[in-house]
């Protein structure tokens, strides 16, 4: 029996931990700072917004983590020593350890703004970064606007949250449209026009250059790249993420954006490993970028390591990518890949559909010369993942997955479906492209 320490207890850590008490009587102990047990980190929007309260984010009871003999730590780690194999601690005390896990997870990117440590400016990434927005947006009389900073996924989750309040929000987003470095331009088009019509103030191509301070070290506005200041009482920053590494300065363990890792997710050392928004792949798997900030891949990550440290070495293997996430009322969903215009190849084509009047649309891509299906996002519909999973690997044509889509139905009985509809306009895309080529040839 060997003692394993992790590092960090979001669904990385703890599915490490759950995979490794399954497996075997290894001693285990899970270190945290930021809260005494796990909790969804996905849900942190819901307990603002009032749909649930912090302990109903738990899926583990407390009572779970004594009972499976997993170990609790609420400290943070300031050293990691790995010649004595000796984690120390802020504050003091250390906790030696046979094998190490590393999955401390992301912290919000900062990006030298001036007035960026003043109070009143957050992100929007743990348990300390909600208790603060308690604070400093409780309603709209304390905080009458808000600004936020960056054109992501957490942007506009904390845009929904602040407008729940009825707190005007004034969006920043340096790209000439929302998040059209991952989004095709018709997808993209369409959140700009969701975002406006709940009313949030959206500046496109527009960067912060400072944050202005009150009397008292407090945020009162904000100063563009287009000569605007904006009065605000909150700054939201969330101009992403970046792996939470810094503590592992001067300790061997090699570290380029993330901590590097093989494909059996071993660190440079032995008997340390990195899992998580924190680890980064040597060699990047397909297509996917080197660190990946998702829940599902931590959860792999955590399952896979696991193995390993409980004899069943195993490679890390995420398969097809897919993705999901919610820009307002919209549900998203993608799966393979679907590059925006700024990142796709060539080769790549595109067949985007989009509802005359609802916030519904698709986009599928596809090799121009062989017809092979690459990926599909998805807007306003829900698709099941299995379907695509299957069709991605059996390297189904687009033609294949377009007169089958049907198959794929995952919305609710008497919702209206639009499949008719999409593989008319299917057909006569291929129809004009295919008129289009025989004229150029």
């Amino acid at each position: 029996m060997m003692h394993i320490a992790i590092i960090g207890n979001g669904i990385s850590g703890v599915t490490a931990a759950r995979h490794i008490r399954k497996n075997s009587d290894h001693e285990i102990t899970l270190i945290s700072a930021e809260t005494d047990h796990f909790f969804s980190r996905t849900a942190l929007m819901y307990i603002y917004m009032g749909h649930l309260t912090y302990e109903q984010t738990k899926p583990y009871e407390n009572h779970f983590w004594k009972k499976n003999r997993i170990g609790l730590k609420n400290a943070r780690v300031s050293r990691v020593v790995p010649d004595k194999k000796t984690l120390e601690f802020e504050g003091g005390g250390s906790l030696s350890y046979d094998a190490l896990i590393i999955a401390t997870g992301s912290q919000p990117n900062k990006f030298g703004w001036p007035g960026q440590d003043l109070d009143g400016v957050q992100g929007l990434y743990s348990k300390q970064d909600l208790d603060a927005l308690e604070e400093n947006a409780p309603n709209n009389k304390v905080c009458k606007r808000a600004v936020i900073v960056g054109g992501g996924l957490i942007g506009i989750e904390l845009a929904e949250m602040l407008t729940t309040r009825d707190i005007p929000v004034t969006f920043l987003v340096r790209e000439s449209s929302f998040w059209n470095g991952v989004l095709p331009a018709g997808e993209s088009a369409m959140i700009n026009e969701h975002i406006r019509e709940h009313h949030i103030d959206l500046h496109l191509s527009t960067n912060l250059t400072e944050i202005l301070a009150d009397e008292n070290g407090r945020a009162r506005a904000v100063v563009t790249d287009k000569g605007e200041t904006i009065e605000c009482d909150l700054v939201g920053l969330t101009a992403g993420v970046r792996p939470n590494i810094g503590f592992l300065e001067g300790s061997g363990i090699e570290t380029d954006k993330g901590v590097l890792v093989n494909r059996f997710l071993e660190t440079n050392l032995p008997d340390i490993y990195a899992i998580g928004d924190c680890a980064q792949q040597r060699e990047a798997i397909g297509n996917r970028r080197a660190v990946e900030a998702v829940w599902y891949t931590g959860r792999m990550m955590g399952e896979t390591v696991a193995q390993t440290l409980c004899g069943n070495r195993r490679q890390y293997n995420p398969g097809h990518w897919f993705n999901s996430a919610k820009f307002l009322d919209i549900e998203y969903q993608t799966y393979g890949w679907v590059f925006s215009e700024r990142n796709k190849s060539e080769e790549e084509a595109h067949f985007h559909w989009r509802h005359p009047s609802e916030k519904i649309c698709l986009t599928m891509a596809y090799d121009k010369a062989s017809g092979k299906f690459l990926g599909l996002n998805n807007f306003g519909m829900r698709l099941r993942h299995e379907t695509f999973d299957a069709w991605l690997s059996a390297g189904a044509s687009a033609e294949t997955v377009m007169a089958n889509l049907p198959q794929a139905h995952f919305d609710p009985e008497f919702y209206r479906t639009y499949y008719p509809e999409i593989q008319k306009a299917f057909q006569q895309h291929l129809s004009k492209h295919t008129a289009q080529e025989l004229t150029q040839n």
